[in-house]
């Protein structure tokens, strides 16, 4: 059955979905609205042209605002090797469940010279103003505004 996306997710700043998705009612077990975060990892992102910007590492949680702040996106490298992570807005994201994956409307140059980290050198990602950057960087507006 083919509907439209929940568009409460979408006025609460959640990730777009696209594609086939059954209405939340008529939904037999998790998806396309409810979800384990784990789920989602490994999840492959591509931009709008199809290119290949990496897959999903993790998902960070607001805790105390319940809500999801990013997905860590792990891009470059090799076998694991060399890979720069990313904290993506979840709101910059759209879920295509037709194909699996995530969608991220930027180009793979923007995104290498995007504010990332490696494994080893997290952010403080509960600092303000490194939020505040990572969300004017892909055009977004900050959740908890």
């Amino acid at each position: 059955m083919q509907t439209t996306p929940n568009p409460s997710s979408q006025q609460q700043g959640g990730a777009r979905i696209i594609g086939s998705t059954d209405t939340f009612d008529e939904a037999s077990g998790p998806g396309p609205y409810l979800m384990l975060a784990d789920s989602l990892e490994g999840n492959d992102v591509v931009n709008a042209e199809g290119d290949d910007l990496g897959h999903i590492k993790g998902i960070m949680l607001d805790v105390q605002r319940g809500r999801i702040a990013y997905a860590v996106l792990s891009f470059g490298g090799f076998l694991g090797v060399g890979n720069k992570l990313f904290a993506i807005p979840w709101q910059a994201l759209t879920l295509d469940t037709d194909e699996k994956q995530f969608v991220l409307n930027v180009s793979e140059d923007r995104l290498k010279n995007a504010p990332g980290f490696d494994k080893d050198h997290w952010p403080s990602m509960a600092d303000l103003s490194w939020a505040d950057e990572v969300h004017r960087y892909y055009g977004t507006e900050p959740y908890w505004h």
